[in-house]
């Protein structure tokens, strides 16, 4: 099962939808039949780079609300984030241009860490307020997760992955992505915006079986119990 996810770093409710489709995957017995692949999305190519802006004072400015309800848009978010065992910093957060964190996340694909990139830089962002448009972080955060420190340096000062990044982008336009998350699976079929679990659960069920795709056994009970293999018995 193939599965293409739209995002964007600073979108709140893709890390809310990363952790429910984790675990839709998981309570469907379907993780290890499933292959994730990441793809970039811009909610606000224009956003200034390193701004001082702070992310409730950008979506007051963007909805034309007051601060007061700006925080209360986020305060909602926040719970659906802690039910998912994630806690964001929304105090902590500034509005950010997030280009050099999609290329740098398909240099990380190139080395096969775009798994570790995408979770990072989402982790840094909301739950560590980092400033990910920052030329500082996005080093210290390809270094945690084993990348070259000199390679990624090199790539940020350069133009590379930008067009891998705008097809990406213009593809999500040609298949009527108009928001993120957004879950194409095996180019049939697609779910949109940060579902509850239990509705990633159904529908992946649903698409491994018109697919023809047999789910794991989940292993149940605790650890401690008597088995035996071939040679002998564990009493």
């Amino acid at each position: 099962m193939k599965i293409e996810v739209w995002s964007d770093y600073v979108c709140p409710f893709c890390y809310i939808g990363k952790r429910r489709l984790e675990d839709g995957l998981k309570q469907s017995g379907l993780k290890g039949k499933a292959e994730v692949e990441y793809k970039a999305y811009q909610l606000d190519p224009n956003t200034p780079i390193a701004s001082d802006l702070s992310l409730l004072e950008g979506l007051a400015a963007k909805y034309s609300v007051s601060l007061a309800e700006a925080e209360n848009m986020m305060k909602n978010i926040e719970e659906q984030a802690k039910t998912v065992g994630l806690h964001y910093q929304v105090d902590k957060m500034k509005t950010s241009n997030t280009m050099d964190a999609h290329r740098l996340a398909k240099f990380a694909k190139l080395h096969g860490k775009e798994s570790q990139i995408t979770e990072r830089l989402l982790h840094g962002y909301f739950v560590e307020g980092e400033r990910i448009d920052t030329e500082e972080v996005l080093l210290a955060i390809a270094k945690e997760v084993g990348l070259d420190a000199e390679q990624t340096k090199a790539m940020l000062n350069s133009d590379d992955f930008a067009e891998q990044v705008q097809e990406d982008i213009d593809e999500a336009r040609e298949i009527g992505v108009q928001g993120v998350p957004f879950f194409v699976i095996n180019r049939k079929y697609a779910i949109s915006g940060a579902q509850p679990t239990e509705a990633f659960v159904e529908a992946l069920e649903k698409i491994a079986k018109e697919e023809g795709i047999q789910p794991s056994l989940q292993v149940l009970g605790g650890v401690g119990g008597g088995q035996c293999d071939d040679g002998s018995c564990n009493v």
